[in-house]
């Protein structure tokens, strides 16, 4: 007993410090190491170069809470009980009986930290042992990795749970003419930082936006938060490495849903949940790299706990580790395809969606379809819509308006051939075996994840 215990503790000592960091609506478009030549993101694109940066990686629900939810416990938020916020009037937690992520670590001998944005629910099913209050920090990222060297400094093996408040919108408005959403932007520099502005002119308009000049403005603003936050992820990779850590961290970095415009947050289209996930990590060999192995957001509990040894049942998640293909540009035996599940964002904005993606194709189920699309506020009063309301052109971006507003209740796209998902192919009968397999493989993966929407194919 006392040699296993001595293996035990020697086991612990030699596992490694994981760090995650969940941005906030950072979308894969405005990102410098997924292709974006304008917005400057160097220090994610150095931990890019240093790591693995995946090609399909995706959230299974496009609303921070219930993402959050999803990655700190492995489950579908159906499952949870986090179906959409947990703050204000939505309320929204997760169920007594769920165990997550830090929980299961400090069982497993971690430390545990956590700093920047919350966003779950109830605090007593995530017993972080180091932290700050939620919003301490305000947008200053780099302030909130410097508030972190005390925990880095402390005893080894730690989890960082590092979540920024950029990109998201704010409550403000910039003092331009047309009124943008200012992202958290500061009217003066933080201390000991300095902003990175973008002219209007310079942005790269996505086929999912309008290249209007309001889309525009806000596409500046945009991308000065993200710029931002890459500076926090900077301090807080030199924090790592200044206090002797880094070598010996893994370090994960996502965006908890897609940008928050139009077509992308709160939808299961590909703005909304093709998201970057870039994995550092000092036990596998590929540096620069890439991987297109299909994972969700759902991996990511078990992917941490594979990582810290203490992945002991598997077959208890929705998720798979993905620790195994990290190394792999195009894994063998891994998994065809990956589902996603969202249902509410506000309270007020029900619109459950189920959805199968492959590599190639997308299936959508909009479970209640024949209820107009419903917009989460900010977008709604967002400069880059209420321009459109006022100008009302058929098209927002690459799809019609009606098509955005007024969804049929399956979609199926071709990927390849289509990767703005503006063809929906559902009806089209070369396709009703597709479809019908679709459909079937919904279900099934309704019944095992335990799905109370489940019942809506017969129900209704």
């Amino acid at each position: 007993m006392v040699n296993q215990l001595l293996e035990d503790k020697e086991h612990m000592h030699k596992r490694p410090n994981i760090v995650l960091m969940v941005s906030d609506d950072h979308g894969r478009e405005a990102l410098g190491c997924y292709g974006n030549p304008v917005v400057k993101t160097p220090h994610l694109d150095s931990l890019a170069h240093d790591g693995v940066r995946f090609v399909n990686s995706f959230c299974t629900t496009a609303s921070c809470a219930a993402s959050r939810a999803t990655i700190l416990t492995g489950f579908h938020n159906h499952a949870t009980g986090t179906y959409g916020h947990t703050h204000g009037r939505h309320h929204f937690s997760c169920f007594d009986d769920i165990r997550t992520l830090p929980a299961m670590l400090v069982e497993g001998g971690y430390r545990t930290g956590r700093v920047g944005k919350k966003h779950y629910a109830p605090d007593h099913l995530f017993p972080f042992d180091w932290g700050h209050a939620d919003g301490a920090f305000g947008r200053d990222d780099a302030r909130m990795s410097e508030a972190c060297r005390d925990f880095i400094r402390g005893p080894e093996p730690f989890f960082l749970y590092w979540c920024s408040h950029n990109p998201h919108r704010n409550g403000t408005l910039d003092s331009h003419p047309l009124q943008p959403n200012s992202f958290g932007n500061p009217l003066e520099a933080f201390p000991k930082d300095e902003e990175q502005p973008y002219s209007e002119s310079d942005v790269i308009v996505p086929p999912f936006l309008s290249d209007t000049p309001e889309v525009r403005a806000e596409l500046a603003q945009y991308y000065q938060s993200i710029s931002r936050l890459d500076r926090g992820v900077g301090r807080l990779i030199a924090v790592l490495k200044e206090e002797g850590k880094l070598a010996n961290t893994v370090i994960i970095y996502i965006s908890d849903n897609g940008a928050a415009f139009p077509q992308a947050k709160t939808t299961l289209y590909e703005p909304g949940m093709c998201l970057p996930c870039i994995v550092r990590s000092p036990l596998h060999r590929n540096r620069g790299r890439t991987c297109d192995g299909l994972i969700t957001w759902a991996d990511i509990t078990p992917t941490i706990l594979d990582f810290a040894g203490l992945y002991h049942r598997p077959e208890e998640y929705h998720g798979h580790s993905f620790m195994q293909i990290i190394d792999q540009e195009t894994p063998e035996h891994w998994r065809e395809e990956i589902y996603a599940a969202h249902t509410f964002h506000e309270i007020t904005n029900y619109y459950p969606m189920r959805v199968v993606r492959t590599k190639k194709h997308k299936f959508i189920w909009n479970v209640a379809w024949k209820l107009d699309y419903s917009f989460a506020s900010d977008l709604w009063s967002s400069a880059s819509w209420q321009a459109a309301l006022r100008e009302k052109p058929n098209n927002f971006g690459v799809r019609a308006v009606v098509a955005y507003i007024h969804r049929p209740r399956f979609e199926l796209y071709d990927l390849e051939a289509d990767p703005n998902e503006v063809a929906n192919l559902a009806e089209k009968s070369p396709y009703a075996g597709m479809v019908k397999a679709f459909v079937e493989k919904l279900k099934e993966f309704q019944r095992k994840t335990n799905d109370p929407w489940l019942h809506k194919w017969t129900y209704e």
